[in-house]
């Protein structure tokens, strides 16, 4: 009887605690894109430091292992700390088909710049050259500075990072000394 009771409750804080999350609705910035190239070409992208410096920052750091380096550098010769995307790891790894790891926040937003969001990417192939990318980014804080650090990345991963992706699968790698305005 005492089992049954304790399996009772158990089957009750688990519904309830379903009840919860389901109708939390986390912040997050959620992107899909087409990228003309194959699942391979397109994690070697993000993998990489060659395929890094080919769309996404023109200076980097991976060490691609969990809890290894996922730095960006989109000012490469500035000072420590300011560099950009700095102090960045992975997290998890599932080659050409998901990658993760944390990011944060530009210098200009220093208490958030403290903590760290999750980037999750979901790799799917539509086709020889042809591949579907899921992005997230999740972990988002509430404040004014939090809401800020959200507008800012809503608008740089759909204008500026994901479309950079494309373009380098479309038309070459990103000519860092003059970036293609997308």
């Amino acid at each position: 009887m005492k089992i049954k009771l304790i399996a009772e409750f158990f089957v009750v804080f688990v519904l309830a605690a379903v009840n919860v999350f389901a109708q939390h609705d986390e912040k997050a910035i959620k992107r899909e894109v087409e990228v003309n190239a194959s699942v391979s070409e397109v994690w070697k992208a993000w993998t990489t430091q060659e395929g890094v410096k080919s769309f996404f920052a023109p200076g980097c750091k991976i060490n691609l292992k969990v809890d290894g380096e996922y730095e960006m550098y989109f000012d490469p010769l500035g000072q420590e700390g300011s560099r950009g995307g700095e102090g960045n790891k992975i997290l998890a790894i599932d080659p050409e088909r998901m990658f993760s790891f944390t990011w944060n926040a530009p210098p200009q937003y220093p208490n958030v710049r403290k903590q760290k969001t999750v980037v999750i990417l979901h790799f799917e192939k539509l086709g020889e050259k042809k591949t579907k990318l899921d992005f997230i980014e999740i972990g988002w804080g509430d404040s004014e500075e939090w809401n800020k650090v959200y507008d800012y990345f809503s608008y740089a991963w759909s204008k500026i990072v994901l479309p950079r992706l494309q373009y380098r699968f479309n038309h070459g790698p990103i000519d860092w000394n003059n970036p293609p305005r997308l």
